[in-house]
């Protein structure tokens, strides 16, 4: 029979083992500090594109605030084409970012994962072991030792390696646990990139969209101010036939508005459209209301929006339309938008929009992106246009155009005692 001097050494072997299996190995990606470093990297040059973007953004104000020309009209586009592609690197950096987080994810799940098949192999190893060990009664071992403190040292030897087993078993939970953590995190990071890269192809859209619309322009004008002149005349001119005819329209609907099935105004039901607010023109008869409107009154309130601003639904609800009212009468509403039925009992109209993203009968809920803004429609420059309506009022209608003879429009109509001022049913402004 092996002596107990040999039973120790193989013990003592064993341990020696088991202590290099559980040693991590080192990764051979780039180490914490690298990978912290190349970041911050990525994130000066995200933090130089947001200042050039403000720098675009101030320059639009600018440009806003001047008469409107075909030169002004120009600068305007470049100016925005220039601010969207600063936007578009923007997200190709952030989605560099989280490419590099997913990277660094996806290494630490394989680490955990063979960290986990480690210690359940010298687990597995120290249990067999064990038995072996205690197949022969201590008792035994004991008195065929030459010595007592041979005889102590055997029982040491067992009582770490039980420990040492327990400690394997402990350690495997919490790898599980780090890893299933890691898990969700990969998830999570996932789903942001996958949205980040959908934000990327919605710029290039909206920019793609900038580019044309600046070469429609030029192609209409043949780059001339007297041309564009007449162009502007033509386009005010169809915006008030096409005004007078749907509010003639609307005001023979009949509707009785009950209050009651209206959210209590001041109690915030709805959100704001956008992350900035800015609002340039109020509901209903304002001091420019008589200048700008062919009704003398605002239906809506405008929010200073540059093109390429995500839009969000302001409460939750179901898309109850979208569309884009230039491809029957161009210039003459509110080109692409988005119509809202929210559960609250009030319901929106987004207009003037670059980019539609939601669908109809889609489910949204308050924040959701459903739309970008824009500049179609009748619009005297990039803006949020917001209506609000009682939701049973309001319909997706479709019914022939009078002012675009042989067209046949299709938007939200609803009876004139039904619109409403978002501004009561929106937060608190303080202009």
């Amino acid at each position: 029979m092996k002596s107990s001097s040999t039973f120790f050494s193989i013990l003592l072997g064993f341990f020696l083992i088991l202590s290099v299996v559980l040693i991590p190995e080192v990764s051979q990606a780039l180490t914490a500090q690298e990978l912290k470093d190349k970041i911050a990297g990525q994130n000066q040059q995200i933090d130089a594109l947001e200042e050039e973007i403000a720098s675009y953004q101030k320059q639009l104000a600018g440009i806003g605030q001047q008469k409107a020309t075909l030169s002004q009209n120009l600068q305007e586009l470049d100016v925005t084409t220039k601010k969207l592609r600063a936007q578009q690197k923007v997200i190709e950096q952030k989605i560099a970012i989280k490419d590099e987080d997913l990277g660094n994810l996806s290494g630490q799940i394989d680490q955990k994962g063979q960290n986990i098949v480690t210690h359940k192999g010298a687990l597995g190893e120290s249990i067999r072991f064990l038995d072996r060990a205690e197949a022969e009664p201590l008792i035994v071992g004991m008195l065929r030792s030459q010595s007592i403190s041979e005889s102590w040292q055997a029982v040491d030897q067992l009582s770490f390696f039980e420990k040492s087993i327990k400690d394997n078993i402990g350690q495997l939970a919490t790898d599980k646990d780090e890893l299933e953590d890691t898990k969700t995190v990969t998830e999570k990071a996932k789903k942001e990139l996958v949205a980040l890269k959908n934000d990327l192809l919605d710029q290039k859209k909206i920019v793609d969209g900038t580019v044309a619309e600046k070469n429609k322009l030029l192609k209409e004008t043949k780059n001339q101010e007297s041309s564009y002149a007449t162009l502007l005349a033509q386009k005010i001119a169809l915006r008030d036939s096409f005004a007078k005819e749907i509010e003639s329209y609307e005001s023979q609907l009949k509707y009785v508005l009950d209050p009651k099935s209206l959210p209590k105004a001041g109690s915030a039901p709805l959100s704001w459209p956008l992350d900035t607010i800015y609002v340039t023109q109020l509901f209903g008869k304002t001091s420019s209301s008589g200048r700008l409107y062919a009704s003398g009154s605002h239906s809506g309130v405008d929010f200073r929006a540059s093109v390429g601003t995500p839009v969000r639904a302001m409460a939750d609800g179901v898309i109850a339309g979208t569309g884009n009212t230039d491809i029957v009468c161009r210039g003459a509403s509110w080109g692409n938008f988005v119509f809202i039925k929210y559960d609250n009992g009030l319901a929106s109209t987004f207009g003037h929009l670059s980019l539609i993203k939601a669908k109809k009968g889609q489910r949204v809920s308050r924040g959701d992106v459903v739309a970008y803004s824009g500049n179609t429609g009748y619009s005297t420059g990039p803006h949020l246009h917001v209506s609000v309506y009682a939701r049973d009022a309001v319909e997706l209608t479709t019914k022939p155009s009078l002012t675009c003879k042989g067209k046949i429009l299709t938007q939200p109509i609803a009876p004139t005692n039904t619109y409403l001022d978002p501004m009561l049913y929106l937060p608190k402004y303080n202009s």
